[in-house]
């Protein structure tokens, strides 16, 4: 466990992202309850539940990016704004990024190509220097170097999550968001992903990781929370919600001690 400090409740440093009373309702039908959820800078926090606990849903409200037939209301604050009324492309622009659970990638487009779509929006804004973060996604992810005129398409799946954080990166973001990054991998590269996302503290980004792999999720993470049927149940440091008995029952089972 990281001796970082923890995200959360920490009162020590104003949090970059806190969510304040988020609901989401699709339609009729209540599907999200957040009262609480802070990120400080450069933490890694955790959101852990089963399939279909609201995990993506709660990523995508943050991100503006719900379906047509989903609303949300509450407060997300971002560093100094209320963003609740940005769009999604003005909360890219800002600092927001999220890397979905299907990875969305350009298939018919080299790694790099795929990169350089991911700092586009730098580019646009006139930035000089920003091709440089290729050089910084290259060092954290040293595959895709070697694969960077490959198509995407014929990537391995933990190669595609790596470009897919890659391209993420390339846009420079504040908080990082990522939904299900070892959703579909093996054991092998699911130790390899998570040993990336710790890795990124030393980037100085924030990230918001929602995972089912809570054993993976919590040995990276700072601060936890665990998502139960939309609502939050418990939070907490990550080491106290790896100790807890009901996060082992029902997330972490009998091989507490085994590798994923």
């Amino acid at each position: 466990m990281s001796e970082h400090p923890v995200a959360g409740n920490d009162q020590r440093q104003p949090p970059v992202l806190a969510v304040t009373d988020l609901t989401v309702r699709y339609g009729k039908v209540h599907a999200l309850t957040v009262p609480e959820l802070k990120v400080a800078p450069g933490a890694i926090v955790t959101v852990i539940g089963a399939n279909g606990a609201g995990k993506s849903t709660m990523l995508n409200a943050i991100m503006g990016s719900l379906p047509r037939n989903g609303r949300a209301s509450g407060s997300v604050r971002y560093q100094n704004d209320q963003i609740e009324h940005w769009g999604v492309e003005h909360r890219v622009a800002q600092g927001l990024a999220l890397v979905p659970e299907k990875r969305e990638l350009f298939g018919s487009m080299s790694v790099e190509d795929n990169l350089l779509l991911g700092g586009f929006r730098r580019y646009r804004a006139g930035e000089r220097q920003w091709r440089d973060s290729m050089d910084e996604v290259f060092t954290l992810f040293p595959r895709l170097k070697e694969r960077r005129q490959q198509m995407a398409g014929t990537l391995s799946g933990g190669e595609r999550q790596m470009l897919a954080v890659g391209r993420a990166l390339m846009s420079k973001p504040s908080v990082l968001m990522l939904d299900e990054p070892s959703l579909g991998l093996a054991p092998r590269i699911v130790r390899e992903i998570f040993h990336i996302i710790a890795g990124l503290r030393a980037t100085g980004v924030a990230t918001l990781l929602v995972e089912q792999n809570a054993r993976a999720a919590l040995q990276v993470a700072d601060y936890g929370y665990v998502l139960e049927a939309g609502a939050v149940s418990l939070e907490g440091p990550a080491h106290e919600l790896r100790d807890n008995p009901a996060v082992i029952e029902s997330y972490l089972g009998l091989g507490k001690h085994r590798d994923d």
